[in-house]
C-alpha cells in the first residue's frame, strides 16, 4: 500500500485508519486494504459491539496496539443498518444506558429483522456470551418486538445449541457484514496451498532478484487499464503480509479473461524491480479458491 512518507501512518497508524474508515466510501483502497494495513503495522481492530461501538471507527486504549490504541469499528458500517440506525442505536444506549442483550436492543430501538441479524454475524452480540450462530437465530426472534412491548414475551431468544462457526467462517460472516475482517485475512487460510504451489507471499516480493520468474497468490483488490498504458491491465493482489502489483498484457488478458475476474487468483510471472518496488510482469493465471467470502475489487479505467 502506498501510503509511505505519510506522516498520519507513520506516527499514529491507529487514528489515520479510522480516519480513512470514516470518510468511506473515498479513494483507492477498500475498508478491507486499509485494516489489514493497519494491523500490519501492529494495530489492533474490534469488531463492531452494540455497548462499546460508535455509529462510525473510533480509538479504545490497548496497551498491547501500537500508539497503545485499537480500532472499534463503528455500527454504521454493518449490512442493512447505515447510518441513521446506527445514530439510533448509539443515541438510545446514551440516554438510558448500555444494552443487556439482543432482546433489550429490539425491545428499544425497532430494527428490522436483515439488521439484527446482520449485526449479530458481524459479532456485534458476542460480549452477552452466545456464538454468533446463537445470536443471529436470537436476532431473528428479537426483531419482531418493537418498542415499548412487554419484556420477556419473545419466543426464541434462547436459541438451540448449535454448532460454533470455525475461525474461517468467522472470517466469512465478517466480510458479508462489515467488509472488513478486523483480525485475519482470508489468504491466510490458503497459505497451505500456495505453500504446496510453490507460491511466495508478496512481501517476500521484496527479496527477490530482478528477473526472477515467481508464482504469488490473493485477493484481487483492485483492477486498472489506464488509456495510457498501452493495454496493459494493473492488478493488485493482496495476501496476509501485504500488496503486490502485478502487470497484465492485452494478448494474457484475453486468454485469461475469465480467471482474471476471479475475486482471489494465482499468478505466474517474472519479478520486476523498479525504485525500489517489486511488480510481477503475468505469463500465466489460475484461480485461486475462496468459497464464501465477500471479496469485492475496486475496478477503475
Amino acid at each position: 500500500m502506498s501510503f509511505s512518507g505519510n506522516p498520519g501512518r507513520s506516527y499514529y497508524p491507529a487514528a489515520f485508519c479510522a480516519g480513512l474508515l470514516r470518510a468511506q466510501p473515498m479513494g483507492f483502497y477498500s475498508p478491507q486494504s486499509l485494516v489489514a494495513d493497519a494491523r500490519r503495522h501492529g494495530v489492533l481492530v474490534r469488531e463492531p459491539d452494540i455497548n462499546a461501538s460508535l455509529a462510525h471507527a473510533t480509538l479504545e486504549p490497548d496497551a498491547d496496539s501500537t500508539g497503545g490504541v485499537a480500532i472499534r469499528l463503528g455500527l454504521a458500517g454493518v449490512r442493512h443498518l447505515g447510518d441513521d440506525v446506527a445514530e439510533q442505536i448509539v443515541t438510545e444506549r446514551q440516554a438510558r444506558g448500555p444494552y443487556t442483550g439482543i432482546g433489550d436492543l429490539t425491545g428499544r430501538v425497532q430494527l428490522k429483522k436483515t439488521a439484527a441479524e446482520a449485526l449479530a454475524t458481524a459479532g456485534a452480540f458476542t460480549r452477552f456470551g452466545g456464538d454468533r450462530r446463537q445470536d443471529v437465530w436470537a436476532a431473528g426472534a428479537a426483531a419482531t418486538t418493537r418498542p415499548g412491548h412487554l419484556p420477556g414475551l419473545v419466543p426464541g431468544l434462547d436459541a438451540r445449541a448449535l454448532p460454533g462457526m470455525t475461525r474461517f467462517e468467522v472470517t466469512a460472516a465478517d466480510l458479508w457484514a462489515t467488509s472488513v475482517s478486523p483480525d485475519s485475512h482470508p489468504v491466510q487460510f490458503l497459505r497451505e496451498l500456495l505453500d504446496a504451489r510453490g507460491a511466495i507471499t508478496t512481501a517476500a516480493l521484496a527479496g527477490v532478484e530482478d528477473g526472477t520468474r515467481v508464482w504469488v497468490g490473493g485477493a484481487v483488490t483492485h483492477r486498472q487499464r489506464p488509456a495510457t498504458a498501452d493495454g496493459i491491465t494493473f492488478l493488485n493482489l493482496e495476501d496476509e503480509t501485504g500488496m503486490a502489483n502485478v502487470l497484465v498484457s492485452p494478448g494474457l488478458f484475453h486468454r485469461f479473461k475469465q480467471v482474471l475476474r476471479n475475486p482471489a487468483i494465482v499468478v505466474r510471472g517474472v519479478v520486476q524491480i523498479g525504485q525500489g518496488t517489486a511488480s510481477v510482469v503475468a505469463d500465466q493465471v489460475a484461480p485461486l479458491d475462496i468459497r464464501n467470502l465477500a471479496l469485492p475489487s475496486r475496478d477503475f479505467r
